[in-house]
């Protein structure tokens, strides 16, 4: 006996039901909200979530109850009606309830032949999507009894002739088709909880086939891609569901145009019911919305109406405009943009409908995409770059030596390292698009070629196409879609300020990075790493000048020479960011990073310096540490060769000092990278009071700075109190850290990391999304111990973990007064700040 579940499991949709978006589902709750509108909308019965589980399980509704809702001759619909409209569900399945007796009571009231197609359609659709079989069974078939032949002879079972009997089979399968593995996955990619119901709506058919003007079309008021406002969509006569959208002939335009006829021009009256409708739906529904109607003998019903699908230009346009119209507030807008979404607006990216040949797949390191011809090496982009040629550096991995040829670049390929290698930090502060752990790439450095996944082979001056966005080369030119900074984003972004209560600085290396740090409204800077300063060509020179050169006076009067560059850098700099703060890391990286690699590198830099290669070589080699990274960089080597840092603490004070003669002032913020104990920075802090005394008595000008700490050692977390003593801030670099508290290279983890997040190791790469378990609580030590300390000490994070979400989340919840990203994820971090502010507030409906 068939199982039947209570009819409290299904409910009429009427202007005063119990209908829910979180029991029935967005769509049946979107109908409630058009009939409540007064909208044209068919008979509907929604069946909610439980009523689908159960019919999984066998047990059915009262299927004669919900058909005697529509009358003698029921003919309905069925769609799906998940929670969320994006997470998808089964295809609409119409004209259920079709069989003799119906057929010949629509051939006497529509015609003949509109009947037959009308019973064929459904015989078809009812053997492709409920029995899942090969719609080729119906190519010899003919009329209605060679269509029922044709199923019965495949299934070896009769039609289901009654209503009761195929919407019962329709339940059914739209019920298996949701629990498919498939389905699921697909749906939780796009954020659904595993466990995610399914409503369904049983509604009125409409039938768009008929005498008099009959059929069926969509129609959108917007742009998708713009936002700007803009009729669009298709109708066609003679048709149902989504017929005009997928049809290739027959469908006609909504509005008068002078390719051929229009819905505006066929049936004037319609056409302006739907702009009322559109209008209706944007003021109440507070969206834009796509309608879907049909035209039955020229009447009008409006059966469904769904969200606009856009880009994220064209999401941020709508909000804004939606606010400016005072149907949402600012604060709704701010929410209703994804702060992730964000770089689509900031960078070129490929356009989605263009076509796309992937040879390589690696990590999405760095957002936008760029066109360009391959090179393998720093100086072949150098040199491209001085004939304006647009090249692609394609390495194996990259080192700072190569930071000249990345400035070159419109994008950056590398066959290892991960979210924080040295490629992907560098490529996101110029706003490069970056491919990092292309590991199925091959690079053959002596043919200068290159062997994409599927075996493809690339040679050096090959045109491809780079997408940083989701990780992938291409071969040749793809189609690229501008930036889109206009007064819509500027808009948003300005009320990104009103509501974020944590500050968003920018690690910025360069004037050019700090002008677009301003550009994109960061408070300020809050890393600059200035031994990135030290590779245009000039500059490198002297840098490997100093490291050759023997003795400590030597080295001073050799390192002097870079005084004057370092100091009109942090002129610029200082006069970019107009009054804002600027923290400057002093020199970080160990000595053997400014040395060339190969015999080539070797030899020209021998000349230069009037050395033997040998000599050379053996210099490298007494400057090579088994570990560099853990070895003589940072405050260490600030520590044994005290001229750099006298150097650039001078720089820093006198650009102060000139910058003040203009007029303005600043006060400076220098961090002393890698410390580990207290004595370190007395040490650093002893050099550079004695370097600001030396200014002051040289210009007779008072400043001011501030001295402070980059905690990227555990034992700088856990030392945190006796290190605030001699510190007015203290900036946590969380890539080192990271990498310190994991034991993980961070250039190497690409290599093995998807795996450990597939198999639940990490729920995400460490390197991407700060660990709130074990980083997070070293951050929460240092910072508890820091403020124990010295009671005024300012707290931040400023490695790239500073522009994700998750991770501003935490320093927000820790009391950090900031945190600092890359350039162009300024915009993101902003944006992200603005919603945690806004989701922990109460806001009146």
């Amino acid at each position: 006996m068939q199982k039947h579940i209570d009819i409290a499991a299904f409910s009429e949709i009427t202007p005063t039901a119990s209908i829910s978006a979180e029991m029935h589902g967005g769509r049946a709750k979107c109908l409630q909200r058009l009939i409540r509108l007064d909208l044209p909308v068919p008979k509907t019965i929604a069946l909610s979530f439980p009523a689908i589980r159960a019919i999984s399980t066998g047990q059915l509704p009262d299927l004669k109850e919900i058909l005697a809702h529509f009358g003698d001759h029921p003919l309905v619909s069925v769609r799906p009606s998940s929670q969320d409209p994006d997470w998808g569900g089964p295809g609409a399945i119409l004209n259920i309830g079709m069989n003799a007796d119906v057929h010949a009571h629509l051939a006497d009231r529509i015609g003949q032949d509109a009947a037959d197609r009308l019973y064929l359609r459904f015989i078809q659709s009812y053997a492709v999507h409920v029995e899942r079989l090969d719609p080729d069974i119906f190519e010899d078939a003919v009329g209605i009894q060679g269509y029922l032949a044709a199923f019965e002879n495949e299934l070896e079972v009769e039609f289901p002739k009654t209503a009761e009997a195929q919407l019962a089979e329709v339940l059914r399968s739209m019920s298996r088709a949701w629990d498919g593995t498939s389905a699921r996955l697909l749906r939780q990619a796009k954020g659904a909880p595993a466990d995610a119901g399914l409503g369904l709506v049983v509604q009125e058919m409409a039938l768009g086939i008929g005498t008099g003007e009959c059929g069926s079309g969509v129609i959108q008021f917007i742009s998708k891609t713009t936002g700007l406002p803009q009729i669009t969509g298709r109708y066609m006569s003679q048709s149902q569901g989504r017929d005009a959208v997928a049809a290739s002939v027959g469908a006609i335009y909504l509005t008068r145009d002078p390719r051929g006829p229009s819905l505006e021009e066929l049936c004037p009256d319609i056409f302006a019911d739907l702009q009322t409708h559109g209008d209706i739906c944007r003021t109440r529904l507070r969206e834009e919305m796509q309608i879907e109607f049909t035209i039955d003998a020229g009447t009008l019903n409006i059966l469904d109406a769904v969200r606009v699908q856009r880009n994220s230009r064209a999401d941020v346009r709508i909000a804004v405009d939606l606010a400016r119209d005072e149907i949402i507030r600012p604060d709704e807008a701010v929410l209703r943009i994804d702060p992730g979404s964000l770089p689509e607006l900031l960078h070129n990216q490929i356009d989605p409908d263009g076509a796309r040949d992937v040879f390589a797949t690696g990590i999405a390191a760095s957002p936008g995409a760029a066109t360009g011809k391959i090179v393998f090496t720093a100086r072949a982009a150098q040199m491209a770059a001085a004939r304006d040629e647009a090249v692609i550096l394609v390495r194996r991995e990259t080192s700072p030596e190569d930071i000249r040829g990345m400035h070159a670049s419109v994008g950056v390929l590398t066959e290892r390292g991960g979210t924080t290698s040295h490629a992907a930090v560098i490529a996101r502060g110029l706003g490069l698009p970056c491919v990092v752990g292309a590991s199925g790439m091959k690079l053959n450095r002596r043919d200068r070629t290159m062997t994409g996944d599927d075996g493809r082979v690339f040679r050096e001056g090959d045109m491809i196409t780079l997408d940083g966005t989701e990780g992938v080369a291409l071969a040749g030119e793809a189609t690229l879609l501008e930036p889109a900074l206009d007064d819509a984003f500027h808009t948003l972004m300005g009320w990104t300020d009103e509501f974020g209560d944590i500050a968003v600085r920018a690690n910025a290396d360069t004037p050019a990075e700090a002008r677009v740090a301003r550009a994109f409204g960061a408070d300020g800077i809050g890393l600059c790493r200035t031994e990135h300063m030290f590779f245009d060509e000039d500059r490198l020179t002297v840098m490997r000048e100093m490291i050759f050169v023997e003795g400590a006076e030597n080295r001073a009067a050799v390192i002097e020479r870079l005084l004057p560059m370092q100091r009109a850098d942090f002129l610029a700099m200082f006069e970019i960011m107009d009054n804002q703060p600027v923290c400057i890391r002093l020199f970080d990286p160990p000595l053997h990073e400014f040395l060339p690699t190969g015999k080539e590198g070797t030899g020209e830099l021998a000349d230069a310096l009037g050395l033997s290669v040998s000599v050379v070589n053996e210099r490298a080699e007494a400057l090579s540490e088994v570990n560099p990274m853990l070895g003589m960089r940072g405050v260490r080597l600030g520590i044994a060769v005290p001229e750099i840092y006298d150097m650039q603490a001078r720089a820093i004070l006198e650009a102060t000092v000139e910058l003040q003669k203009s007029g303005k002032t600043i006060v400076p913020e220098i961090m002393v990278p890698l410390v580990s104990a207290k004595r370190e920075m007395e040490i650093v802090k002893a050099q550079i009071e004695s370097v600001a005394a030396q200014v002051h008595s040289e210009t007779g000008a008072d400043f001011d700075f501030k001295l402070g700490v980059m905690v990227e050692t555990p034992r700088a977390a856990l030392r945190a109190e006796e290190i605030a003593e001699t510190s007015t801030f203290m900036s946590f670099g969380t890539n080192d850290l990271t990498q310190m508290a994991y034991g993980l290279s961070r250039d190497d983890a690409g290599r093995f990391m998807s795996a450990y997040v597939d198999r639940g190791v990490f729920p995400e790469d460490p390197f991407h999304r700060l660990d709130r378990d074990g980083v997070g609580e070293l951050l929460t030590i240092g910072a508890e111990r820091g403020r124990k300390g010295r009671k005024d000490i300012v707290l931040s994070v400023c490695g790239e973990h500073g522009g994700d979400i998750d991770s501003i989340a935490f320093c927000r919840d820790a009391g950090f007064d900031y945190v600092s990203c890359s350039p162009f994820r300024v915009p993101v971090a902003r944006l992200a700040a603005a919603h945690l502010a806004l989701k922990a507030w109460e806001f009146p409906t």
